[in-house]
């Protein structure tokens, strides 16, 4: 600890030897720094916060595109705001066109802004404008002139569009509908020179498999036609004609076989219809029966000659039968029609091959004008729907949330801080430079070191003998190095005035 205690000692006395040199060089670059420092142009920044929203008369839904539209305006708005047209106004509306000879300078003061203006975008519809100049007020004018340029100039050039839009969508829907008029007069034509006489509708291509279309449907009712003619023909042969008197319906019949033979009808009915015996219908009307023959045994008979009545079961299968073959025959007579058709356009077809091409290409022209103009019609509904909105109210809500603020410190440089940091270095290369040239001159400030490094032992040493006149001069010269020393820090402190002063100033 000791040593390291003199070693400090020495370098002290080290500088303290030699403090003018060290004095001078904190002069020297303290001047050089503070020139530096001074030639730095000021900037300041003028923030403001606005608030964009596009907005639109028209419910949700009305317009399927709406919502995109508007995502797509945000973007453009925060795109456009900066835009070089914006920036040339800016210019010419506000102090920056001072000193402004030619288009050259105001493209050079644009690119100047298109680096000096930032727009962040913090959320969905809020942004905020940061503008760099040279003044506070100047930065605070381009912010508002900027802001004062977009809300001038959006709602007019939205409806200057949207009304170019409509002028272009109405030549072309004119164009589209002259073109659609010639393919159907041509389809119309064509249709009744070669296709009038053909059954159907479309192209012989599609009158044919329409044709086969309906003639698989009516195979399939025939097929199921005639099999439920064979079930009830079948049920029709194993039923007898007559039965005894006890089971069927004759003149003067009791209440009760005649409630018999209406049971007894329900019956083969379900059957015919493909009932099975599980059927609720079926037993029930089983359970009906067995009680309908037991109150029928204590009735008088009154039969016929033979004792025996018609079976009703019976009659009423052979009335099935006959709406079962009827329609059996109109199937029969609709798949005849059918083929008919098929044949007539399958001859057609082969006769003629060139006239079918021409019709599928006749309908695929007119199917295409007629679904583009379709298109093209709704489009410009929308946009008529929007520019009539646009009309009545502003598509755009601009809001200004945060007004441009006029700073008053610069943001760059910090000078302060800088002028602080200058004189701190001047300082410390001053005691380095009175420290390096004590290393460079070798002297000894004590009998200690001069031992240690000539490795002889020092029997005693001298002091200093001063007199009077050298006490006076020695006090003198310290006043100098005092009042020297002083003036670097009233400079500092002069140059820290100066700077507070113009910043009032500038705000």
């Amino acid at each position: 600890m000791t040593g390291l205690f003199e070693e400090l000692r020495i370098a002290l006395h080290t500088v303290w030897t030699r403090r003018w040199l060290g004095l001078a060089v904190a002069w020297c670059v303290c001047v050089a720094g503070w020139l530096v420092v001074s030639q730095m142009p000021s900037k300041y920044d003028s923030r403001a916060r606005v608030f964009v929203q596009m907005r639109s008369v028209l419910p949700a839904g009305t317009d399927p595109g709406v919502a995109a539209s508007q995502a797509q305006d945000i973007d453009t708005v925060r795109q456009t705001l900066t835009s070089a047209v914006n920036l040339e106004k800016v210019v010419r509306g506000t102090d920056l066109a001072q000193g402004v000879a030619s288009d050259r300078d105001v493209a050079d003061r644009v690119a100047g802004l298109q680096t000096a203006i930032k727009v962040v975008a913090q959320q969905n519809n809020l942004f905020e404008i940061t503008t760099t100049a040279a003044s506070p007020k100047l930065a605070a004018a381009i912010t508002q002139k900027l802001i004062d340029i977009f809300v001038e100039t959006n709602l007019s050039d939205d409806r200057r569009q949207a009304t170019q839009t409509l002028a272009f969508l109405d030549g072309q829907l004119g164009t589209l509908g002259a073109k659609l008029q010639d393919a159907e007069a041509k389809r119309t034509d064509f249709q009744n020179r070669y296709l009038g006489a053909l059954p159907g509708t479309g192209t012989i291509s599609d009158r044919i498999g329409a044709a086969r279309t309906q003639m698989s449907q009516v195979d399939g009712d025939l097929a199921a036609a005639a099999s439920s003619l064979a079930a009830v023909q079948g049920q029709m042969a194993a039923t007898p004609r007559s039965v005894a008197g006890g089971g069927g319906i004759a003149p003067g019949m009791g209440p009760a076989r005649a409630r018999l033979a209406a049971i007894q009808g329900q019956l083969a009915d379900a059957r015919g219809r493909g009932y099975t015996d599980n059927h609720p219908d079926v037993v029930a009307l089983k359970q009906q029966l067995a009680l309908a023959q037991a109150a029928a045994r204590g009735e008088p008979v009154a039969a016929g000659g033979d004792g025996s009545v018609a079976n009703p079961a019976f009659l009423s299968l052979q009335a099935m039968v006959a709406d079962r073959q009827s329609a059996v025959a109109a199937l029969q007579m609709r798949r005849r029609q059918l083929q008919g058709d098929l044949d007539q356009l399958t001859a057609k077809l082969a006769g003629d091959p060139a006239v079918a091409a021409e019709q599928g290409e006749i309908d695929r022209s007119a199917t295409v004008l007629k679904d583009q103009y379709d298109q093209l019609l709704a489009q410009r509904e929308q946009v008529s729907l929007r520019a009539q909105a646009q009309t009545q109210t502003d598509a755009v809500k601009f809001s200004v949330i945060d007004p441009p603020t006029a700073p008053r410190v610069p943001t760059a440089p910090n000078r302060p801080l800088l002028l602080s940091g200058v004189l701190v270095a001047g300082l410390l290369a001053g005691v380095g430079a009175a420290f390096a040239m004590g290393q460079v001159q070798a002297t000894f400030a004590t009998a200690q070191r001069l031992e240690k490094v000539s490795g002889m032992t020092v029997i005693g040493s001298v002091g200093e003998m001063l007199t009077r006149r050298q006490e006076e001069e020695r006090r003198r010269r310290l006043k100098w190095f005092a009042g020297a020393t002083a003036a670097l820090a009233v400079a500092y402190v002069g140059l820290l005035g100066l700077e507070m002063v113009q910043r009032g100033l500038a705000a």
